[in-house]
């Protein structure tokens, strides 16, 4: 992959005619969109470097790529041991903040995924060529990341040349060694939706490292499974299976971005049952729409925009209530059914038909009626159903067995393909007769349907496993994989004091970092600490909106409980811990609250659902977290101390810092 539209030493550089480095510049550029403004900013940015580099040994960059957040920076430069991460700002007169900021999550996202720029000098300058000059101080952030200087057209050369004085080392940047070196961006779900639905490829914006499952291995076993149902009139479906976080709906996306050819009608769509993530997802990629027309010198209205964006993600339930008016095949061939663990069973799906649709002859689970759906195509199609083992958290759903069960009697003409981890771990599968229906009906099993290691915590691939351990009382196995593999790399700690923990986070963020509380849908009692679990949150602002919105999840005043961020992320979070999941006794015990009471809960299903909202909450953070846990009151009798205690200690001996 080009990294830039232009790269060359600092010396051949300022030597070339400006009209030769531009057109190399727009050449890699898409000219039908090639604005004035733009054609004029890169000249005006020729001039300014060349009059401030003219004295200077190293080398250049135009139009960086900065694959994790599917955007270019507008110049490198690397000198001595110094790598300038410059944003420019033609024509402004003031250094805006929301540049600075621009320009730091560039430097901060080469610092956290860009080998070659590990534990070197990261320098963000933001140029407003027309502001006044200012003395900057320099401050590291991260590592050797610093906080962004300033300079204007006039006063970049000397900006420059007192970095690297205070910053001297006779050591220098190996460049050749810097420019060949592995990327390895771990986009949010958020930033790679819009990367994919710019037509960006997933090889671009996620990781191809020998330490990572390559999510283009499972797209391209995807794609070749539609190839050959559409080229032998075949119906097939398909089961990705993932650990929390390892990119399962972002090869989904993948999935629906290259599948939509309507010229061939191949229209795909991506379907998930889960309210929060389609709304967040759509109203991102709907703001990201109108942004870019601006930039472009077009308006589009926000209505418009979520217009578009509607055919490319869509709401499983309004997809299935569609095919319950119209009885013809769907428009779409391919089909990808997010979370698709959570679909409806029997009871829950008849009981809500009969309910909310008056449909009282409604008996079939949801699972084999959207199965039933997809039949109706005379010739070929695919579903995909991404499936998260330990993920459903709410009553009815279905789990992986009900896309199972409809292909013992039924549906005997289609290919089925699933991972290989669904007969290896009982997360999956409980029920033992529905591994018999896969093997009686020859289902092919493919490795590459599994995606093995997380990618959203990218400091440390072990932490759905020690999660894993945490709740299933495995205090000796979490203990081992907390010191080998999380104590240094993933930064985790506990409190009782709330301020403490919002003030933790906001010292741990940087750039545009998202931070926020999470907790359990049953935490009735942190009430009276200010967190209201039933207060709903609005996702799209709450994920979306910056750090001046008092709604936004950086406020840290409202609470997202495991229905809001399942499939979603934050960087770094407070999940507030409750009672009811503690731990006392040598084990976990399940509450729920009703009334003015907790009261013991023995159902199984919903103790299952309990323990699976817990697992959400602790794998939401991509870089760390720290846990709350109350002290308790006991003179009130909803939160005695014990309730709280036994969780803080059974936590605190694992070896996780109290602060």
């Amino acid at each position: 992959m080009n990294r830039a539209y232009y790269s060359s030493s600092i010396d051949e550089f300022v030597k070339e005619d400006n009209n030769s480095i531009y057109g190399k510049i727009s050449g890699n550029y898409d000219l039908n969109k090639l604005t004035i403004q733009q054609s004029n900013a890169w000249k005006k940015q020729i001039e300014i470097l060349k009059q401030s580099l003219s004295f200077f040994s190293g080398r250049i960059y135009f139009e960086f790529t900065i694959p994790r957040m599917g955007k270019r920076v507008d110049n490198i430069v690397i000198i001595d041991n110094c790598i300038f991460v410059l944003e420019f700002k033609i024509g402004s007169d003031l250094y805006d903040k929301y540049a600075k900021e621009q320009a730091f999550d560039y430097g901060l996202d080469l610092n956290n995924f860009h080998e070659g720029s590990h534990n070197q000098n990261l320098i963000p300058v933001l140029i407003a060529d027309k502001a006044p000059s200012v003395i900057n101080n320099y401050h590291k952030s991260l590592d050797n990341l610093h906080q962004t200087i300033c300079a204007n057209s006039s006063n970049l050369k000397d900006v420059i040349d007192n970095t690297i004085q205070h910053l001297k080392s006779y050591e220098k940047i190996d460049v050749k060694f810097w420019e060949q070196s592995i990327y390895k961006p771990t986009p949010t779900i958020i930033e790679a939706a819009t990367a994919l639905y710019k037509k960006h490829n997933v090889a671009e914006i996620s990781r191809s490292d020998s330490g990572a499952e390559n999510l283009s291995v499972t797209s391209n076993c995807i794609s070749d499974i539609i190839d050959f149902s559409k080229e032998n009139n075949k119906k097939s479906i398909c089961f990705i299976t993932g650990v929390p976080g390892a990119g399962k709906t972002l090869a989904g996306l993948n999935i629906a971005n290259l599948r939509s050819n309507y010229e061939e009608e191949e229209h795909a769509v991506f379907l998930s049952g889960n309210g929060p993530l389609v709304d967040v997802l759509r109203e991102a990629l709907a703001r990201d729409k109108v942004k870019n027309a601006k930039e472009f010198g077009e308006i589009l209205s926000k209505e418009s925009a979520k217009s578009q964006v509607k055919s490319f993600i869509q709401n499983i339930h309004h997809f299935r209530d569609a095919s319950l008016k119209d009885d013809k095949a769907p428009i779409e061939k391919v089909t990808i059914f997010d979370e698709a663990q959570r679909a409806w069973t029997k009871e829950q799906a008849s009981s809500f038909m009969k309910r909310n649709k008056g449909n009282s002859d409604f008996n079939k689970s949801e699972p084999e009626f959207l199965i039933e759906v997809m039949n109706r195509h005379k010739d070929w199609c695919t579903i995909v159903c991404l499936i998260g083992g330990g993920q459903e958290i709410n009553t009815g759903e279905a789990g992986l067995e009900e896309w199972i069960r409809p292909f013992e009697n039924g549906f005997r003409d289609w290919n089925i393909y699933y991972s290989s981890k669904i007969i290896e771990d009982y997360n999956y599968i409980q029920d033992k007769n529905v591994l018999t229906i896969l093997k009686n009906i020859n289902a092919e099993k493919k490795d590459e349907l599994h995606l093995s290691v997380s990618l959203r915590s990218f400091r440390s691939a072990q932490l759905s496993n020690f999660i894993q351990q945490i709740i299933s009382n495995n205090l000796s196995e979490a203990k081992d994989i907390y010191n080998l593999y999380i104590e240094n790399d993933y930064p985790i700690r506990i409190t009782r004091d709330l301020e403490k923990a919002k003030k933790w986070l906001n010292q741990k963020a940087r750039g545009n970092e998202r931070i926020g509380i999470v907790a359990s849908s049953g935490a009735i009692r942190l009430r009276p600490l200010g967190l209201n679990v039933k207060a709903k949150i609005d996702a799209p602002i709450w994920f979306l909106n910056d750090k001046d919105d008092i709604r936004s999840s950086f406020f840290l005043e409202e609470v997202a409980t495991e229905f809001d961020i399942q499939g979603l992320e934050l960087d770094w979070t407070c999940v507030a811990w409750d009672g009811d999941f503690y731990y006392d006794k040598n084990q976990w015990n399940y509450k729920k609250f009703t009334g003015t009471t907790w009261k013991n809960n023995t159902n199984t299903e919903r103790i299952k659902y309990l323990i699976n909202s817990y697992r959400v909450l602790l794998t939401r953070a991509r870089q760390g977290m720290i846990i709350f846990i109350p002290h308790g009151n006991d003179e009130d009798l909803t939160r005695p101390s014990m309730i709280y205690d036994g969780t803080f200690n059974f936590l605190k001996s694992i070896g996780i810092k109290e602060i």
